[in-house]
């Protein structure tokens, strides 16, 4: 039998509607359907107790600041996701990577390098700007046997891109559980699977003595700030370190960071109002 699900429609502008999506799953919702203006979010119903859809509604007001809209609730049957995914999911040339999922069947653009990546839910799938800004830069500064940690790992798409491209080993770190089993599976798909280490949690999954020579993050503007003396920390001599997620508006306020300041900056590219760093350390 189909589970009931709560399906609220959120007036959120495009370039937002990631990033707010990443907070929802912790929520509890675990589908979301991205329109021009607006995302669809879903939660099963009994898991949008009177506690959550409390704290949801404070933490929606605190985030939007007056910008955000709940434009509708309805309670509905759960979809088949799998089938609106294959519905929606089509191949991407992004730089030099072709992504793309098991069940198409376009061909390999000439000299592209194959990303598979089957997603769970709509995000990490390189349709966003701070994912693609990201695969764009990577074959710059990914080095043979580099040592890899990539914090919001999401699908794992751009630690997998990092092996794939001669990184000798990675680690993915995320806070949401969905992307476990999702990151694994496409690291299969990918034949990284002895190569990419998939951790659920934060920064306490990052060993204290670990030094990395790339560390990607592609998370947002508060959660840089707050990291950025761990994912300095963590650098080795001459590491690289990738930020996305930055929209152009807090661009100032990460470069302003004492440990972002203090290190080499190599590269800034942008996408729409989205912006991403190449930074090394000395």
């Amino acid at each position: 039998m189909n589970r009931t699900y709560v399906k609220l429609r959120l007036r959120i502008p495009k370039e937002e509607q990631d990033l707010a999506a990443d907070d929802l799953i912790a929520f509890g919702f675990d589908g979301f359907e991205q329109l021009e203006g607006e995302l669809e979010a879903w939660i099963p119903e009994n898991k949008f107790t009177e506690n959550i859809k409390l704290r949801f509604e404070a933490w929606f007001e605190e985030q939007s600041g007056g910008r955000w809209q709940i434009i509708g609730e309805e309670t509905v049957k759960e979809r088949n996701w799998n089938e609106e995914w294959e519905k929606s999911i089509r191949p991407l040339s992004v730089g030099r990577f072709f992504i793309h999922p098991t069940w198409s069947d376009e061909k390999l653009p000439p000299e592209s390098i194959p990303l598979v990546i089957d997603p769970k839910m709509a995000f990490g799938t390189g349709y966003h700007e701070t994912t693609r800004l990201l695969l764009r830069l990577l074959p710059d500064h990914v080095r043979p046997g580099d040592r890899v940690l990539d914090m919001g790992t999401g699908t794992g798409i751009l630690a997998i891109a990092a092996l794939l491209l001669g990184a000798s080993e990675a680690a993915g770190i995320d806070i949401d559980p969905w992307c476990y089993e999702n990151a694994l599976e496409n690291a299969r798909l990918n034949g990284v699977s002895d190569r990419l280490d998939i951790r659920i949690g934060s920064t306490e999954q990052i060993p204290s003595v670990a030094r990395y020579d790339m560390i990607l993050a592609n998370i947002n503007r508060n959660i840089l700030l707050d990291l950025a003396g761990t994912l300095t920390g963590h650098l080795g001599p001459g590491g690289i370190l990738m930020l996305s997620g930055i929209m152009e508006e807090d661009l100032d306020a990460i470069l302003a960071s004492s440990h972002y300041a203090s290190m080499k900056r190599l590269e800034e590219r942008g996408e729409n109002e989205w912006r991403a760093l190449v930074l090394q350390a000395g």
